[in-house]
């Protein structure tokens, strides 16, 4: 299986509402991505931004520094855990 966003091949992959459940998402589109991505896309945005700008895939691959991100890990081994720094408080 592959990640929607960086196309790498996983054995798992998550799935991300792209409206987040708490935005009242929970019937709306999703995403089959993996875990490293998904991490990503929450250390880097909080709920309020993926609603109201990230709320779909074109935007979420278009959006700087996830395009950034994309092209590193796409680089990376598949197999290896992806480590994901965590926003600063």
């Amino acid at each position: 299986m592959n990640c929607e966003l960086c196309d790498t091949e996983v054995e798992r992959l998550t799935v991300h509402h792209l409206i987040p459940r708490q935005k009242k998402g929970h019937h709306g589109p999703k995403i089959n991505i993996c875990s490293a991505c998904h991490w990503q896309i929450h250390t880097l945005y909080d709920n309020t931004r993926l609603a109201q700008e990230l709320n779909s895939l074109d935007r979420l691959k278009n959006e700087p520094q996830m395009r950034k991100f994309l092209s590193w890990v796409r680089k990376q081994n598949p197999n290896k855990r992806i480590n994901v720094e965590r926003k600063k408080a």
